[in-house]
């Protein structure tokens, strides 16, 4: 296949960004050789915001068999990352990933349990917070403390710290003023579940969707006392405590039972969402062994040292098998809809 690997470089335009903007076009760069490797004649496309549909209109001219969309945020925003693929769809061209509604869906995180609640699958309670007044009325609530907070519209863990596990009303009205003044962002806050972690990689389309090995995450560094949660600095701070007490490790120890439960309530909210081709969904398991879905993950991280990267490992896939892989199950889904 000739496949564009189309990526956002609007970070590298901004002042200071300079590892984070690296680390971006590393990963494309990686999922570009890993094509070759697998066979295929890949090119690099980077894009800035301003330049969606020129970009667009040059691949829509150049027509590659394929588009794998890499992009992650226009302009430095996340949620215009939803503008890359329903262009995509404007040109009539094959990408790899969610449509735009799933990302949208996904990156709206009150609205997306909305649909998992209606669904009937099990995910925290929630309220959103977007001024003082939300703030007043939800911390004068008799909530089942503890309880989470995080961004209503960010992934990769932006702005979670420890003090996002909340004990009470004093701690949600402090934590939920201290973040809506840095990130002037709605947040939503949900029931803490305590427990085991777990991180379901899916693979597919439609009714053929197959799972890699699962992980969980291994909190037995973690300094006493510590919650056990995936913070901003576990994924991004080498040197930070969080870092070295939140290590992702194949599952250990799940009955059957146990690992039937996780991938019937993962599948679940993978069509619920509505993802395709590859992603993830990150569940809490209780300790009556419910699985709680906290967050479902379109296009979710693939560099090579990213968890689906690990969970394709321990199934005995190399790098290049899997985003081989995903290319090609993003083509067989549009020669089926050909065919129909």
């Amino acid at each position: 296949m000739r496949i564009a690997c189309l990526f956002n470089n609007d970070f590298e335009f901004v002042p200071g960004a300079g590892a984070d903007a690296a680390a971006v076009r590393a990963s494309a760069e990686a999922i570009c050789q890993a094509l070759r490797d697998a066979g295929h004649d890949s090119e690099l496309v980077s894009l800035q915001g301003r330049d969606l549909v020129a970009v667009l209109g040059k691949l829509e001219r150049d027509k590659p068999d394929l588009v794998f969309n890499l992009c992650e945020s226009l302009c430095g925003v996340a949620v215009n990352e939803v503008a890359v693929p329903a262009v995509l769809d404007l040109f009539e061209l094959r990408y790899t990933g969610s449509d735009a509604s799933a990302l949208a869906l996904a990156l709206n995180k009150p609205r997306s349990k909305d649909v998992l609640l209606g669904r009937g699958i099990a995910t925290p309670p929630y309220r959103v917070l977007t001024n003082v007044a939300d703030i007043e009325r939800v911390s004068a609530e008799p909530l089942d403390y503890p309880w989470f907070m995080k961004l209503a519209n960010e992934d990769a863990s932006v702005g979670i710290t420890e003090a996002n596990v909340l004990a009470d009303g004093a701690a949600l009205a402090t934590r939920a003023q201290q973040l809506l003044a840095e990130f002037n962002s709605p947040l939503i806050v949900e029931r803490y579940v305590p427990g085991r972690e777990v991180n379901v990689t899916l693979l597919g389309s439609g009714k053929h969707v197959r799972f890699l090995p699962l992980h969980e995450i291994d909190f037995g560094a973690m300094p006493a006392g510590r919650p056990h949660i995936v913070s901003y600095a576990a994924k991004w701070d080498e040197k930070h405590v969080d870092y070295e007490g939140t290590k992702p490790v194949p599952i250990k120890g799940a009955s059957s039972a146990l690992v039937a439960a996780i991938e019937e309530t993962a599948r679940a909210a993978w069509n619920a969402i509505g993802l395709r081709d590859y992603g993830r969904v990150d569940l809490r398991i209780d300790p009556a062994g419910v699985p709680w879905v906290i967050d479902v993950n379109p296009n979710c991280d693939i560099s090579p040292d990213a968890g689906v990267a690990r969970a394709a490992a321990a199934a005995g896939w190399s790098y290049p098998k899997l985003i081989g892989t995903i290319a090609e199950l993003a083509l067989q889904r549009y020669t089926a809809k050909g065919a129909a």
